[in-house]
C-alpha cells in the first residue's frame, strides 16, 4: 500500500510505495499513480537517477520527483495556487 503524507511545513506531498519503483518501472508506476479524471500529464524528464513527471491538477502545476537513490518520492506545487492545492490533491490519489 502506498502513503501519502501531505507535509505542510515543506510544501510538498510525501509518497511512500509499499514497493518502491525500479528505474525502468518509473513511467508506468507514475502513469498508474497519476491517473485519475482531474489530473493531466503533461511531460517526464528523465536524468541519470532522478525522474520528474509534471502535470496538472484543477489547472494548476505540480511535478512528481522520483529520486532513486534515496529512494524518494514527492510532489511540488509549482506556485502559489498550486501550495494552495496540495491538500485536495493529497486526498484524491
Amino acid at each position: 500500500m502506498t502513503t501519502i503524507d501531505h507535509n505542510e511545513s515543506l510544501d510538498v506531498i510525501l509518497v511512500t510505495p509499499s514497493l518502491f519503483p525500479e528505474q525502468e518501472d518509473v513511467e508506468l508506476w507514475a502513469t498508474v499513480f497519476l491517473h485519475h479524471a482531474q489530473i493531466k500529464w503533461i511531460e517526464l524528464h528523465v536524468g541519470a537517477d532522478r525522474y520528474q513527471v509534471r502535470f496538472k491538477y484543477q489547472n494548476e502545476g505540480f511535478a512528481l520527483n522520483y529520486d532513486y537513490y534515496s529512494q524518494s518520492i514527492w510532489i511540488t506545487p509549482e506556485g502559489l495556487k498550486s501550495s494552495q492545492l496540495l491538500a485536495n490533491l493529497s486526498k484524491i490519489l
